[in-house]
């Protein structure tokens, strides 16, 4: 099931593509997510700040109001990410937070996932036949294709990362 469900995220480059097309121009961005889906938005930050340049931060959405709200202003994108059902009616709580306070919300959801629309600018639907603890297995493919689109429409070469070593070094 996972090869097919990362082989669907790949069939939508385009939209992956239309997507990096509206994070281009930005100068920060934020992700958010609960359970499965914070670790998967710090990764996806970690990503795009990699390749891209932009200020780029993960937080877990139930940390919101305690000092991270206050940093969404009109415009700044805020990707949310809905992988987790048991975990989904907060999270569009939070996504409607910073909708109301003029964010540029891009949902990452599986197919299937209802909420109101009017609480997102952009939907980006992953395939939605893999259970919970797999799903990012795909998902993150999809996160990974829009840091590149993003890389490359902004001229940067995203295999040649500016100060990033091939290796960690250790003491």
């Amino acid at each position: 099931k996972a090869p097919a469900a990362i082989e669907n995220i790949l069939k939508k480059e385009d939209e992956c593509r239309f997507i990096a097309s509206r994070l281009v121009s930005v100068d920060k961005l934020f992700f958010i997510g609960r359970g499965l889906d914070y670790a998967l938005s710090l990764e996806a930050s970690l990503k795009l700040k990699e390749i891209t340049y932009i200020h780029s931060e993960a937080y877990a959405a139930g940390e919101l109001k305690h000092g991270t709200i206050s940093l969404i202003e009109d415009g700044v994108p805020v990707i949310t990410l809905l992988t987790q059902e048991n975990v989904l009616p907060k999270t569009v709580s939070n996504m409607a937070e910073v909708k109301a306070r003029g964010a540029c919300v891009i949902a990452v959801t599986r197919e299937n996932t209802k909420f109101a629309e009017n609480t997102v600018d952009l939907r980006f639907n992953t395939d939605d036949t893999l259970p919970d603890l797999l799903d990012p297995l795909a998902t993150v493919c999809a996160l990974q294709l829009i840091a590149y689109y993003t890389s490359v429409l902004r001229g940067i070469d995203p295999d040649k990362p500016r100060n990033l070593a091939k290796s960690v070094t250790t003491e």
